[in-house]
């Protein structure tokens, strides 16, 4: 007889619930074992009698469960509140939103700043390597845990729109709908690249102690904040740079001769490293970056549309990109498009025009807004018939 145990409670350090799973021994893609994990998650809107207006929305790398409304460790609106919340996009007076923080992530989820029960100590380092699929197979335990037979939609955007792909293979009989916004079937070695640079400031850290920066009681905080900064740069386009910062100079008329934040561009950069590292873990970040890195779905996802071709057929998927990512191009997101149609699947792709790069999904976006609104609307009949 199974010891498996799942149990749902208020979290002590967020306003969140905290679903704990005792006795669940997790077999990891790295062969490592997860024994006993628990999972945040934030719910949002009310659920419906027949539980068919459930939309699980995944996070990107440096988000977390709490998707609108305010987050109580930024005391700012949450990540994707332009998208959802009343009235909104993804309009909470019809939906049921599930925001699950991922595994390995540190916001509640079990990952390397949470207790090592052997040790009694934080995992840091010890902690295994996650992927996708892994994050993937504890999301889908929670929505099993909460008695939800099917998702009304699986949305995602960037790492978020990796898990999206993950569920469509992995557990197509789940979803009805697929929103898979600015993603790709793997990471490209430019975006390796520049992780590895990220990944390699943290540990560069003299306070970074390979990763026992906890038991240290400091944290590798000068070379966390220049891994976002590196990212950071990444999520923008040129033009948007340009339009913002253009070579304005800061609070100042001349140039100083030396190397404090001259430029406008340059003092933003390192506000958006300070803020980072107020809220998030920096093993978290390099595990999630690795995850992201190993993430490759080119061969496996077309072989598996085609074998899950019936059941993959019940899907209505929508793929979204912005053509001035040059994080997650329009070509690598028509790609995945392109095996869904090939596959006589239900699929309509959309290419946003833009100048902000790969953040336009998460900024105020109007066409975009009207896609995903249109998108859903247009299911939501149907599905409630």
């Amino acid at each position: 007889m199974s010891n498996k145990k799942v149990t749902i409670e208020p979290s002590k350090d967020y306003p969140c619930d905290i679903a704990i799973f005792k006795n669940y021994n997790h077999k990891l893609e790295s062969g490592n074992t997860l024994n006993n994990f628990k999972v945040a998650f934030k719910t949002y809107g009310k659920i419906n009698s027949k539980k068919s207006n459930v939309i699980l929305i995944c996070h990107a790398l440096t988000g977390d469960q709490f998707i609108t409304e305010n987050n109580p460790i930024t005391n700012k609106d949450g990540w994707w509140s332009k998208m959802v919340g009343k009235n909104k996009p993804i309009d909470t007076n019809k939906f049921f939103i599930i925001g699950i923080n991922v595994l390995g992530g540190c916001i509640g989820t079990t990952g390397p700043k949470e207790i090592n029960p052997d040790t009694n100590k934080p995992f840091n380092l010890d902690f295994p390597t996650v992927t996708i699929k892994d994050m993937v197979d504890v999301q889908k335990y929670l929505i099993d845990a909460l008695n939800i037979d099917k998702l009304f939609a699986v949305i995602g955007s960037s790492m978020g729109a990796m898990q999206v792909l993950q569920w469509i293979i992995a557990f197509p009989e789940k979803i009805c709908n697929a929103i898979h916004i600015a993603g790709a079937l793997k990471h490209s070695s430019q975006n390796i690249a520049f992780h590895e640079v990220g990944r390699q400031a943290v540990m560069s850290d003299p306070n970074w102690f390979k990763g026992d920066y906890s038991n240290h009681n400091v944290k590798p905080e000068r070379g966390l904040a220049v891994a976002r900064m590196i990212a950071h740069i990444t999520y923008l386009s040129e033009d948007a740079l340009h339009r913002k910062f253009g070579r304005k100079l800061q609070s100042r008329d001349i140039i100083s001769f030396g190397f404090d934040a001259d430029f406008q561009v340059e003092s933003y950069l390192r506000h958006q490293g300070k803020s980072f590292v107020n809220r998030f873990d920096a093993n978290s970040y390099l595990l999630m970056t690795r995850a992201m890195d190993y993430f490759d779905l080119t061969e496996k996802f077309p072989k598996i549309i085609e074998f899950n071709n019936t059941i993959n057929k019940h899907i209505n998927y929508l793929v979204i990109s912005f053509d001035s990512d040059w994080l997650f191009p329009t070509n690598e997101n028509l790609e995945i498009a392109k095996i869904l149609i090939k596959n006589n699947c239900k699929v309509s792709f959309i290419e946003i025009n833009t100048d902000k790069g790969h953040d336009s999904f998460l900024l105020n976006e109007p066409e975009f807004h009207k896609a995903i609104k249109g998108f859903l609307n247009s299911k939501l009949d149907i599905n409630d018939k």
